[in-house]
């Protein structure tokens, strides 16, 4: 028995066994001496006898502060960049639960000062950044992993090339300046 547990996928409400064999663990509940799995899951029966349902989905993330994100920009204000969220990293595979524009103030893009909001981002780029307030969802690009990952040339809409501290499109050989990511090119593109 304990060995088809370890094995069998439930949806909430199904039986998983009785409080005379087994104790509830995570993901399961007692009812008049039944237990019953409260999410979609494979059953787990550990040496305690103990019984749990492990989630087979995992939640959508959440944004908090500290939570870094993947975002294109939208909109470039004179003080702001609007950027439309598309994932939490480590997370990419869920969509974000929350409003999914957020900003970048001038003052938050990097420690330095910033003379021009569009000499750090362009739109359309893709960047990684920080939430410092998630309530508001104001986002930071000061930490050097995080700015800039993606690219497009102003001019010709080309994907940007890294080369040193600036990026050249290969085509019409602009060279644009950004906020850019010690990791440009890599990871979540």
């Amino acid at each position: 028995m304990e060995k088809n547990k370890n094995e069998t996928i439930v949806i909430p409400g199904d039986f998983v066994g009785t409080s005379e064999e087994f104790t509830a663990g995570n993901g399961v509940c007692a009812e008049e001496g039944n237990l019953f799995a409260l999410q979609i899951g494979e059953v787990s029966v550990n040496e305690q006898r103990e019984i749990s349902v492990l989630p087979a989905v995992e939640t959508p993330p959440v944004i908090k502060e500290g939570t870094v994100v993947v975002g294109r920009v939208e909109d470039l204000k004179e003080m702001v960049a609007v950027v439309s969220l598309a994932c939490v990293v480590g997370k990419e595979q869920r969509e974000i639960v929350a409003p999914t524009q957020a900003v970048i103030h001038i003052s938050n893009v990097k420690t330095g000062y910033v003379n021009e909001l569009q000499q750090e981002f362009g739109v359309l780029d893709l960047v990684k950044a920080k939430v410092i307030d998630a309530k508001a969802l104001r986002l930071s690009t000061e930490e050097r992993d995080l700015g800039v990952i993606k690219a497009m040339c102003g001019k010709c809409k080309s994907e940007l090339k890294r080369k040193g501290n600036v990026l050249v499109c290969e085509r019409c050989r602009r060279e644009e300046t950004r906020k850019i990511s010690y990791d440009y090119g890599k990871g979540v593109v």
